[in-house]
């Protein structure tokens, strides 16, 4: 089994103990493993870590956990970088999330303006990191699930030499969440999903080896009948039997985007406020389970669950272990035949891909339908601009790919709400994203 040195940038956040959660209950496969968490916030990242070391002993797991602010001190000679990050907190998502409103734009983590600004912040730290990576760990390799990571996977790639892949769990996760809807086993489900992060149909959808399809569309005319059903997942699954494809769950802020704000208005509050009301019972239930000699992780009061980021831990296995499994990445969409044909040889793309000791290595896609493909187009345009802007780019830059956005697609707009948010949130940005 492989014998490695994982740092985990953001190891000391609400999500940390359910991803070591999944470190651990892989540990077999990274007997005499290293791995040490980086976080800015040191409480968090003590309380994470004095837990950590407490459950890999409960399991006499062979795994050795530590914890240090200094990132550099951390990345030195690293075999592998895990980055999970939020820079400003869940209090600068509600900026991404509140200001948008007011232009009756809908606010969000990794999508329209919400997303933009959270790209510009991650990117901003991202940058120093890589270079961090050249100098320490030139050999090391990154995953990445800091967010927006199709825009931090695209910037990696165009201005970075170091190896990296971005990883979400959604072309997993979309379809079976359909199949709960309709009142299926989401166990049964075969889905493949390509296209780009966060903006993936799918290509293949079974339940059980027959369409799956079928069964979403007699579920839809039930459910739209009914009072009681969540309007979001019937809006989902209408298109997923309008398209003959099962969509990714952010495409709702695109095909219902005027649904989608009134019931944020409606709301009272956005995502980041809610969870922002229960971040504290995550760290009680935290410090609860450091106190037990066994602790265990309730899902319902874990960030993000037990096996958190699970994903990461497949693909790093994959990867050091020499498995050669198949596992959704972002990458580029470079090769010959293209992974994804249709789009840029160089745009950061989701599609599967087999991971060895060699790296990743896509698997050739056929084209996407076509009335699929013209909002993907407008967004993979938007993910290389916003991704240049953020790196390397001014003010005039940032507005330009702001103004590029679907869910923007005004230059009146885009350069006012730019302005408010980066004055909101300019602690956090470049200066060159302030001035001309």
């Amino acid at each position: 089994m492989a014998r490695i040195k994982l740092v985990y940038i953001g190891g000391g956040g609400t999500r940390g103990p359910g991803t070591l959660e999944s470190f651990l209950h892989h540990a077999d496969s990274f007997k005499g493993s290293e791995i040490v968490l980086v976080d800015t916030d040191e409480k968090g990242l003590r309380l994470v870590e004095k837990l950590a070391q407490k459950m890999a002993k409960s399991r006499s797991a062979d795994v050795t956990i530590s914890a240090t602010t200094d990132r550099r001190a951390a990345l030195k000679d690293a075999h592998a970088v895990l980055s999970s990050f939020r820079p400003g907190g869940f209090e600068a998502r509600v900026v991404d999330e509140t200001i948008p409103l007011k232009y009756n734009i809908i606010g969000q983590e990794t999508q329209g303006p919400g997303g933009f600004f959270m790209a510009l912040r991650s990117i901003h730290i991202l940058k120093d990191i890589a270079l961090d990576m050249q100098e320490l760990c030139p050999n090391a390799f990154l995953f990445n699930y800091t967010n927006p990571v199709n825009i931090v996977s695209q910037a990696l790639a165009d201005f970075s030499p170091i190896k990296q892949v971005s990883l979400c769990e959604g072309p997993i996760a979309f379809a079976q969440h359909q199949a709960e809807w309709a009142g299926l086993d989401p166990a049964k489900v075969d889905v493949l999903m390509i296209g780009l992060n966060h903006a993936c149909w799918s290509v293949r959808s079974l339940y059980d080896g027959k369409p799956l399809i079928p069964l979403l569309t007699q579920a839809y005319e039930r459910l739209k009948k009914d009072p009681n059903a969540v309007p979001y997942r019937t809006r989902l699954l209408g298109l997923s039997v309008m398209m003959d494809s099962i969509p990714s769950q952010y495409f709702r802020y695109y095909y219902f985007h005027e649904e989608e704000v009134a019931e944020v208005r409606a709301a009272g509050k956005t995502r980041s406020q809610e969870i922002l009301t229960q971040t504290d019972d995550y760290w009680a239930h935290y410090r609860e389970q450091l106190d037990l000699p066994t602790p265990r992780l309730d899902p319902n009061r874990s960030r993000g669950g037990i096996h958190e980021f699970e994903l990461a831990v497949h693909v790093i296995d994959s990867m050091f272990n020499n498995k050669g499994q198949t596992w959704p990445v972002n990458i580029v969409n470079r090769g010959n035949p293209s992974p994804l044909p249709g789009f840029h040889s160089d745009l950061v793309v989701e599609v599967p891909a087999t991971i060895d000791l060699r790296g990743v290595h896509p698997i050739p896609q056929g084209p996407l339908p076509r009335h699929l493909t013209p909002l993907l187009n407008m967004l993979g345009e938007y993910q290389v601009l916003a991704a240049h802007a953020a790196w390397k780019g001014s003010r005039k830059d940032a507005i330009r790919a702001l103004a590029a956005n679907p869910l923007v697609l005004s230059m009146t707009k885009a350069t006012a709400m730019y302005d408010e948010m980066a004055a909101a949130l300019r602690q956090y940005l470049p200066e060159r994203l302030l001035k001309d």
